[in-house]
């Protein structure tokens, strides 16, 4: 029964918080966006000591049932390790804990997250990395289904499903994804929890409070054989079945052991009942055995050949006639980052990179950095739609602390940059022709049209920026008609302010 909870348990959490990087209607987010605050680092990034003070006790109490219910990276490597056991069973073996390794990864974690370099710790971050993994992979095959959806609809004469737009929105991001992904896999396929318990520093963290749990696995030397079956179906590669003995930093609390054993020896009991039970002695390491899955393999292979592939984008065209140069992203001095964030400095201190902004983001404003200092965090820019002032869902899903919960409000008096006039680049000036489009969908009201000469009531009239009252959502950048880059753009604000 243990098993099957945990196996319960596991499944809905893993299903809701993947669900929370595939919704694109933010419908889901507002009933279970609090799954993704639950999660280890983002908890600790936002000061929320509840919950990190409930995840310790939680360990304190039952062992690492965190990794093993709670964390999606953990739940895809369990659900990854059990395809390669139906072809291979009894494959795992007992392996002595790296700790100078594991204590080394966390010293170093630890140590970026204080100077303040969260883009380059979060590459080994369990939920940042799983974000990814499911933003950049699994999400355009969901939209995909979706636009199928949509289309069979449409034919019915049913709006139930609309279409959206399926495209890379970073490609370093998007190859990062792909080797995260394959390297992941492929460590599931082969040995199990070895990322988890090698790697992993949320595991490493909670492994040192699970040595002293209430309640843990135990061996009764009496009754076991040291037949090895426990052993040989721990994921995790902590139990020695010669010595009788477990390693309750790797243990994940999967019930596995206790599943497996056929002569009762096993249990899952309170620390103080345990017998027979020694500290775990440093032992040769035993490799393990086992081969991955040609068919899950090439599974794999395919599946993200195909979410490639599927994301090619047409050439746009005016009516079949002329080809339509794509909007470029102008260079910033200083990046944009979304209402709420406070400051450049909060943002990237605070933020782990998880993606589920950028899915959450109904206006494709937010797209990952390719910048070394801020790699794969978001940041804002104006080709596909601008930010609209009453649209809040990037701070409503937020995890981290890294952009705070606003009203809509609140939002119309924050300026997160302000607009910046090329003149080189105004349609007017250039091509001698009326546009006042900035001036136009400006929602603040921060753009007049004014006479380039102003002795001259009939020389081209071109835009006249109030900084004080633009709050920055680039509206004028979006339909600026200028190709390829935009005759106003938007220059982020180290601070945000209120206008």
């Amino acid at each position: 029964m243990l098993k099957k909870l945990r196996i319960l348990l596991a499944t809905v959490s893993f299903i809701l918080i993947t669900l929370l990087f595939l919704d694109f209607s933010g419908v889901l987010h507002a009933w279970f966006g609090w799954m993704a605050k639950l999660q280890f680092v983002p908890a600790l990034l936002s000061s929320s000591a509840i919950i990190v003070l409930a995840i310790i006790i939680a360990t304190l109490t039952f062992g690492r049932v965190y990794c093993s219910i709670l964390c999606p990276l953990g739940v895809y490597q369990d659900g990854i390790s059990r395809i390669a056991e139906r072809r291979k069973k009894n494959r795992y073996r007992f392996k002595q804990s790296r700790k100078w390794l594991r204590y080394s990864i966390l010293f170093v974690f630890a140590v970026l997250l204080f100077v303040g370099l969260n883009s380059i710790a979060i590459l080994i971050a369990p939920y940042s990395i799983y974000g990814r993994i499911a933003s950049n992979l699994f999400a355009p095959v969901y939209q995909l289904i979706n636009n199928g959806l949509a289309y069979l609809a449409e034919r019915w004469n049913s709006y139930a499903f609309y279409h959206v737009d399926v495209y890379i929105k970073s490609l370093p991001l998007f190859i990062v994804s792909i080797a995260y992904f394959l390297i992941i896999t492929i460590l599931s396929l082969t040995s199990g929890r070895w990322f988890c318990n090698t790697v992993c520093p949320v595991g490493t963290i909670l492994g040192f409070f699970a040595k002293g749990s209430i309640f843990k696995p135990v061996i009764n030397s009496e009754k076991c054989n040291s037949c090895g079956l426990c052993e040989k179906n721990c994921r995790c590669s902590a139990i020695d079945a010669k010595n009788k003995r477990i390693d309750y930093t790797k243990c994940v609390t999967c019930f596995n052991c206790v599943y497996k054993c056929k002569r009762d020896a096993m249990k899952y009991k309170l620390a103080g009942n345990i017998d027979n039970v020694k500290k775990v002695d440093k032992i040769a390491d035993v490799p393990s055995e086992g081969k991955t899955s040609r068919k899950t393999f090439i599974a794999t292979i395919a599946t993200v050949a195909a979410a490639s592939a599927l994301q090619a984008q047409e050439k746009v065209v005016d009516g079949g006639l002329a080809t339509i140069v794509n909007k470029k992203a102008p260079k910033r001095e200083t990046p944009i980052k979304p209402a709420g964030s406070v400051s450049l400095k909060n943002f990237t201190s605070h933020c782990t990179g998880c993606q589920l902004c950028v899915q959450a983001c109904p206006n494709d404003v937010l797209r990952a950095s390719s910048k070394l200092e801020t790699f794969m965090q978001p940041e804002m820019s104006y080709e596909r739609g601008y930010c609209r002032p009453e649209c809040t869902k990037c701070s409503e899903v937020c995890p981290a602390g890294a952009i705070n919960k606003v009203t809509r409000e609140e939002k119309t008096a924050i300026q997160i940059g302000h607009a910046v006039w090329v003149g080189q680049n105004c349609v007017p000036l250039r091509d001698g022709v009326e546009c006042g489009n900035c001036a136009k969908h400006c929602p603040s009201g921060a753009i007049t049209m004014m006479p380039y000469d102003p002795d001259d009531a009939s020389s081209p009239k071109i835009p006249s920026i109030n900084t004080e009252r633009c709050i920055g959502c680039g509206a004028c950048e979006h339909v600026c008609p200028a190709r390829p880059f935009s005759a106003i753009f938007v220059e982020g604000n180290l601070i945000h302010k209120e206008v």
